[in-house]
C-alpha cells in the first residue's frame, strides 16, 4: 500500500458526529457520548475506506488566535461564549459536546492516533503545515470549505469534505473546486476574501459575491491585481467594483492573512508524533475495551480496533 497521510479537523469531525448521533446515546450516568461513537466510526470507516497508512488528529489549540483577531476583530466574533483576558476566548460549544472532549482524547491516545496541536494556533494551521511538507499522499478531512486552498493534485492534496454527512461524502480536487467555485485552488483564499463567509465573521467586500469574485478572478488573477486595477480609472474595470474594492480597503489589507493557513509550523514529523497506522494490543487495547464497556461505546471502539488490526 503506497503511503497516505490522512489529517483529521478534528473538532469539524466530532461536532458532526455530536449532532449527526442521536443524543440519546448515554452512559449510564447519563453522560452523552455521541460525540465520541460517531467519530470513532468516522476514523474507522475513513482509514479503511480512503487506504491512510498515516493518521494525525489536527487539534485547536487555540480555536480562535488573539493574532487573528488582532487583524480582524469580526474573526469568529459571533461564536465567542466567553472572552477571557489574556487567554482563548470560550467558544460556544453545547455542554453535552464538553463533557465527551476529554474523552474523545483519551479514546484516540489509547488507539495510538496522534493528536497535534500548535500554541496560538488553529487545527487548520496544523493541517496546513503538515499538508506542504509531506512526501506522500495526503487526505485532508473537513466539513470547512476553507481548507480547499490546500487543495493541490500536483502534490496529491485532496480534500475529504464531510458538510453534507458521512453518506454523501465529496472527494475534492483541482477540478471539482473549478468546477465550482470557477477559480483555481491557489486562488481560493482571495476568492474567499472577496465573497467573506459569515460563519467566520468574515464581512467580505460589501456587493461582492461569489460570481463577481470568481469573474474577477478569472480576469485579474489575484486579489492584488483586482486592488490595484480598482485603482486604475483606465483598467477596465467598472467603476462600480473599482468603488466597492476601494471601500473595503482596510478589510483586504488584513484578510488574506487571516484566511490563509500558516504552513511552516514547528512541528514533530508523523514519524515523530506516531502518525503510522497499527493495530492496537497489550495494556492500551484492554483499557479501550474497559472503556468501551464502562462508557457504552459498543461496536464503535470493536470497528475502530478491527480497521486498525489491518495495518498488521
Amino acid at each position: 500500500m503506497a503511503d497516505r497521510l490522512m489529517l483529521l479537523d478534528t473538532a469539524s469531525l466530532y461536532f458532526r458526529a455530536f449532532y449527526g448521533v442521536p443524543d440519546t446515546i448515554r452512559r449510564d450516568d447519563g453522560t452523552p457520548v455521541n460525540a465520541v461513537r460517531g467519530l470513532l466510526d468516522m476514523i474507522a470507516r475513513l482509514t479503511t475506506e480512503f487506504e491512510a497508512t498515516q493518521l494525525i488528529a489536527c487539534w485547536d489549540d487555540n480555536w480562535r488566535p488573539q493574532w487573528r483577531v488582532d487583524l480582524l476583530p469580526s474573526y469568529k466574533a459571533q461564536r465567542v461564549a466567553e472572552t477571557v483576558k489574556n487567554g482563548p476566548d470560550v467558544e460556544e460549544v453545547p455542554e453535552g459536546l464538553v463533557a465527551q472532549i476529554p474523552l474523545i482524547r483519551q479514546v484516540l491516545d489509547l488507539a495510538g492516533v496522534a493528536i497535534v496541536g500548535a500554541e496560538d494556533h488553529e487545527a487548520d494551521d496544523v493541517i496546513g503545515t503538515y499538508a506542504a511538507r509531506a512526501k506522500s499522499a495526503v487526505d485532508v478531512v473537513t466539513g470547512d470549505r476553507d481548507l480547499f486552498q490546500l487543495v493541490d493534485d500536483e502534490h496529491e492534496v485532496r480534500v475529504i469534505y464531510t458538510a453534507r454527512g458521512m453518506k454523501n461524502l465529496e472527494l475534492v480536487t483541482d477540478e471539482v473546486i473549478v468546477g465550482k467555485y470557477r477559480v483555481l485552488p491557489s486562488q481560493y483564499v482571495d476568492y474567499a476574501t472577496l465573497r467573506g463567509d459569515a460563519s467566520d465573521g468574515l464581512p467580505g467586500v460589501a456587493g461582492i459575491g461569489e460570481k463577481t469574485a470568481a469573474t474577477l478572478l478569472a480576469e485579474y488573477g489575484t486579489l492584488e491585481s483586482i486592488r490595484s486595477a480598482a485603482q486604475d480609472a483606465d483598467s477596465g474595470l467598472s467603476a462600480s467594483v473599482r468603488s466597492k474594492i476601494a471601500a473595503a480597503g482596510d478589510y483586504l489589507d488584513v484578510a488574506p492573512t487571516v484566511v490563509t493557513v500558516v504552513p511552516d509550523l514547528d512541528l514533530a514529523s508523523p514519524a515523530e508524533v506516531g502518525a503510522r497506522l497499527a493495530p492496537v494490543d497489550g495494556d492500551a487495547r484492554d483499557e479501550l475495551e474497559r472503556l468501551s464497556k464502562d462508557w457504552n461505546l459498543g461496536g464503535s471502539v470493536t470497528r475502530l480496533l478491527a480497521a486498525l488490526d489491518s495495518y498488521a
